[in-house]
């Protein structure tokens, strides 16, 4: 375990080797699972305020969800998350070949929007549980992912590594050096 700042991050981020392969898991972190992907509160309003952005990248059921609901839903212990369309994928999914991807990261690839996707999806598969006095930063393993493993093995690409980027949006730079220099130093 790692200790930085306000955070507890699990070993994993340095053992695991994990590399997405959209084209053997189709994007199934973005269809399965019991609710929609975590919501931080501040999220909300920015995905409300990048909503008409995102709606020419939904499909029509996404819509639909998000025209009846919101942006956001509860899940089943009250927290923030994305609403689901038929209780199952994300209402911001959307399909490409028959790999899931992401409506919000669309409008943000074309310029449309400047808030990327959840800061969750960008983290997965790590997940991070916040306490009253830190955040643990945990890998969560999901037998979906399994394809994302071998690639990671195969490429010798540890999880911190591979989730760079979203470890700097979320916790910053300096962060992120830290969190380097303590893995190397084992």
């Amino acid at each position: 375990m790692i200790i930085i700042d306000n955070t507890t991050i699990s070993d994993d981020l340095s053992q695991i080797r994990f590399v997405c392969n959209l084209k053997k898991c189709k994007g199934a972190c973005c269809v399965e699972g019991d609710a929609g992907a975590p919501l931080l509160e501040e999220e909300i309003s920015l995905l409300e305020d990048a909503i008409d952005a995102v709606k020419p990248f939904m499909t029509e059921k996404g819509l639909e969800v998000v025209d009846n609901l919101g942006v956001f839903d509860y899940d089943a212990a009250g927290d923030f998350v994305t609403p689901l369309v038929n209780g199952r994928e994300c209402a911001f999914a959307i399909f490409d070949d028959g790999i899931a991807g992401c409506a919000i990261e669309k409008a943000y690839e074309a310029r449309k929007t400047d808030f990327r996707k959840p800061v969750s999806c960008h983290l997965y598969p790590v997940r991070i549980t916040g306490y009253e006095t830190f955040d643990a930063v945990n890998y969560h393993e999901w037998p979906i992912c399994r394809p994302a493993l071998v690639n990671g093995n195969r490429l010798g690409v540890p999880l911190y590594k591979f989730l760079k980027d979203s470890l700097i949006r979320r916790y910053g730079e300096t962060w992120y050096r830290e969190l380097v220099r303590e893995i190397e130093r084992k």
